[in-house]
C-alpha cells in the first residue's frame, strides 16, 4: 500500500504529482499488462533476445 503524507500548505496537486510518481516506481501497471496474456517461456526468451540484439545494433550505430 502506498502512503502519501500530505504536508502542510502542500497543493493536491503537488501530492497527486508525488502518489503518481511514487505508483509508477512499484511496476504496480507494468505487471498488470504483463499478466493480461499469457506468454510461453520460449517466446518470451525470443522477444527479449530480439530486444537485446536491437539495443546493441543502436548501440553500436551510435559509436561510429
Amino acid at each position: 500500500m502506498i502512503i502519501i503524507n500530505v504536508k502542510e500548505n502542500e497543493s493536491i496537486d503537488r501530492a497527486l504529482k508525488r502518489f503518481k510518481k511514487k505508483f509508477e516506481r512499484t511496476g504496480v501497471l507494468k505487471e498488470l499488462r504483463a499478466r493480461q496474456a499469457y506468454m510461453k517461456p520460449s517466446v518470451a526468451n525470443r522477444a527479449q533476445r530480439i530486444k537485446a540484439a536491437y539495443k546493441e545494433k543502436m548501440y553500436a550505430n551510435e559509436n561510429y
